[in-house]
């Protein structure tokens, strides 16, 4: 699962310039948020993210990467990620999951949230904050835990714990996973969200990672689309997806595409971050 790659570990210079790149993910994807509406296309949204980037100064991470066409990944119902912007037009009650990456001084940042569009029914909103809590239950575990193995045991009970509450089985997608981010988009070493056989390497101050659950309301399983990007269920199910890239440093973690640096989430896990020093 975690592979003998080389784990690149970041100076204190280094992770300041992927905080700046986290908050101009940060903005993109807020932006996108508050402005989607009913009757807009994917497209605008890829639009809208594209122009925060660029007045900040930052390149996407995504245009151009293998490929990909835009600035944006926006995946919508039972496609999971990886969702190509293009002329579909999104409707109330959409499961809409928006990724975004950037790049500031050659470093980057990387983050997603999803969401319900409009009213939607009761089971989609939960699979969605079902998914981004455990999200910050694999955050958590970053302060908390020594093994990287324990990111994903923490993401799996999370998810486990909203199904009993919900009266739902969520299926933990697992051909997909998170990453090191630092230089490159996608870094050793992989960040699974459920439990391993391995505990996977130390966790150690200078490691930057993304956590990022996919959580469907069917099974695990994936399939590719015809356009060689879009990832969907394999059984029509809908999909959610919550990302945040996170340094450890020496006195704690820090969320780098948080505005807050986590801290308002974590502190009601008790846990407490270490913001970044001037």
């Amino acid at each position: 699962m975690f592979g003998r790659e080389r784990i690149e570990y970041k100076t204190h210079d280094q992770v300041r310039s992927m905080r700046s790149a986290g908050l101009v993910v940060a903005r993109a994807l807020e932006t996108v948020r508050d402005a989607v509406r009913p009757g807009m296309t994917t497209a605008d949204l890829d639009a809208l993210a594209a122009a925060v980037i660029a007045d900040a100064g930052a390149t996407p991470s995504f245009l151009g990467y293998e490929g990909f066409p835009a600035s944006l990944c926006v995946s919508v119902n039972d496609e999971v990620v990886h969702g190509i912007p293009g002329p579909r037009e999104l409707r109330a009650g959409d499961v809409v999951s928006v990724d975004c990456g950037a790049i500031v001084d050659g470093w980057h940042g990387d983050s997603a949230v999803s969401f319900v569009l409009g009213e939607g029914e009761p089971r989609d909103v939960a699979l969605v904050e079902a998914t981004r809590r455990a999200m910050w239950a694999g955050i958590a575990a970053l302060a908390t835990s020594e093994r990287l193995g324990d990111v994903g045991a923490a993401v799996e009970d999370s998810v486990r714990a909203s199904g009993e509450s919900d009266g739902v089985t969520y299926g933990i997608v697992e051909d997909y996973v998170g990453h090191g981010i630092g230089s490159a988009m996608h870094q050793p070493p992989d960040v699974p969200n459920y439990r391993t056989r391995e505990k996977g390497p130390r966790l150690r101050p200078g490691m930057c990672l993304a956590v990022e659950p996919m959580v469907t309301l069917g099974d695990r399983f994936t399939e590719v689309c015809e356009d060689d990007w879009t990832v969907v269920t394999d059984d029509g199910a809908r999909a959610a997806h919550w990302e945040h890239s996170v340094a450890i440093l020496d006195e704690g973690i820090w969320v780098l595409t948080a505005p807050d640096g986590g801290a308002a989430e974590l502190a009601q896990l008790g846990v407490q971050v270490a913001p970044l020093a001037a």
